[in-house]
């Protein structure tokens, strides 16, 4: 394993895989670099002499100025280092031509021309009131079908919303809800409501026949207040879901079908050196073959935003980018909070030092493609390549903005260790090895392989794994039967 690691060849620091001591000589781009400070884990070490107001660069982009001389091989954090708000972004390299790849996944294309990655049969909640009745409608359709009968799994999206909600706020949860119905990886769907709430199955109705339209064969609607009995009438329905579904099958699709969301969970300091790298390897090989790549969490990116808007593939794209940052900086101006992330008490103890830095850590998710299309909360991407998506930056949030946009799953470099799930496949990328093996049943990868074996050999590995999963392996979550939905709520409850 090196000693140090140079992310981008334009960088002026490089990043520590393991604590390093005052004094100790390291090999770093076949020279020798003599380290004037105790280097822990992650932190940036100075490749050159860096003159008091000069720019600091990690990931081919400026993180910050320096506010002191730093010295070859001296540890760059906080004391010497500051935010450059001013910075220009620099250029950055977005052909993708070695990563042109061959391969192939096995999808069910659908007869809309979409592919999902599963067959499962969703069962959506019009309401919040009504989600214990789900479990029983499960039960009772597992003791007829243990195997889930023509299903991979059945997926619950349950949420505590749909009634007494006002305006926008009511429209949003109805849109994500709509966008849910018509995920590609569902093979059945069954929406259940009420009937007093406000989300009234004939707005659901009318919202998905304008969106794309009603498959009578593939999606049913049950309102519980309009029968005798709703159970008796939802083991019907999901009968009949379950025969048409019956002769669905996998296909050999090519990866311009593949919709991956891309997420950034508290990072740790080893992060840009493993999981992240990881999927940036990934986001690059999905979108130089024609698929889209999702990027989301703005508050994370805000800091960045100049540097997503210059890698935007046109003007109008430009424009969107812009347009996405402004529609979600005003609703935290509602609020007065402030949408850019700073680095936490723990990002700082562990070298992350800039609100820059914490944004370029993120974007390196995203690879380096340009921006292809930036999208508003609730939107499905209709543009292949890199897309960024509005959401808060909350986990489950983030992760269900993604999955409603169409992405086939969910694939998340992480830090720490966390169940949660979205209600399409999430695939947690573990930054180190320890954390990896602590909490197996969490982790579906261990990032730490790409410091203990060559980088290539790492990032093949992961994308034939990816292709797995997109296949049929089970995550993590799908083993558990952990699946989740969270709504993005922007209003008051009357």
């Amino acid at each position: 394993m090196e000693d140090l690691v140079i992310l981008n060849g334009n960088d002026n620091v490089a990043i520590a895989t393991k604590k390093l001591a005052n004094g100790d000589t390291v090999t770093v781009n076949d020279k020798q670099l003599k380290l004037v400070s105790s280097i822990s884990a992650g932190s940036k070490v100075a490749l050159q002499a860096i003159a008091a107001g000069k720019d600091v660069i990690k990931l081919g982009q400026v993180i910050g100025r320096s506010t002191a001389d730093i010295a070859a091989g001296q540890l760059v954090d906080e004391s010497n280092l500051e935010n450059a708000a001013d910075a220009k972004p620099l250029p950055v390299d977005d052909d993708l031509s070695q990563y042109v790849s061959q391969q192939t996944f096995m999808g069910y294309r659908r007869k809309n021309g979409k592919v999902g990655i599963r067959n499962d049969l969703f069962i959506v909640a019009t309401v919040g009131c009504i989600t214990p009745l789900m479990d029983v409608m499960v039960q009772q359709f597992k003791a007829a079908h243990p195997d889930n009968g023509s299903f991979d799994d059945i997926v619950l999206l349950k949420h505590p919303y749909g009634c007494s909600q006002l305006g926008e706020d009511f429209e949003q949860t109805r849109q994500i809800l709509c966008d849910a119905a018509l995920h590609p990886n569902a093979g059945g769907v069954l929406l259940f409501g009420l009937g007093c709430e406000n989300n009234q199955m004939s707005g659901m109705k009318e919202t998905i026949e304008k969106m794309a339209g009603i498959d009578p064969e593939r999606m049913k609607f049950l309102v519980a207040q309009d029968v005798k009995d709703e159970f008796a009438t939802a083991q019907q329905m999901l009968e009949e879901l379950n025969t048409a579904a019956a002769n669905d099958h996998r296909e050999p699709v090519p990866l311009s079908e593949l919709k991956v969301g891309l997420q950034s969970v508290q990072p740790d300091a080893l992060a840009p050196l493993t999981a992240n790298r990881l999927l940036a390897h990934l986001a690059n090989v999905i979108n130089a073959n024609g698929g889209s790549t999702v990027l989301t969490g703005l508050p994370e990116l805000a800091a960045a935003q100049d540097d997503l808007v210059s890698r935007s593939a046109d003007s109008s794209v430009a424009e969107k980018v812009n347009h996405v940052f402004d529609h979600i900086r005003d609703y935290y101006d509602e609020f007065d909070q402030e949408l850019v992330k700073k680095p936490s008490d723990k990002e700082l103890a562990e070298g992350i030092t800039t609100a820059k830095e914490v944004a370029l850590n993120a974007i390196q998710l995203a690879g380096s493609a340009p921006i292809s299309d930036a999208l508003l909360y609730g939107h499905k991407v209709t543009t292949p390549g890199l897309n960024l998506l509005e959401a808060p930056n909350n986990d489950l949030i983030d992760a269900s903005a993604a999955a409603a946009a169409d992405c086939q799953m969910v694939v998340v470099s992480t830090g720490v260790a966390t169940p949660y799930a979205s209600f399409v496949p999430s695939v947690k990328v573990a930054t180190n090895s320890e954390l990896a093996a602590k909490k197996q049943r969490w982790f579906d990868y261990d990032g730490g392989q790409a410091l203990s074996e060559s980088f290539d050999k790492a990032a093949k590995d992961f994308v034939d794994y990816i292709i797995k999963i997109a296949s049929g392996e089970e995550t993590s979550n799908e083993k558990a039967g952990l699946h989740g939905l969270a709504i993005f709520k922007i209003g008051v409850t009357e």
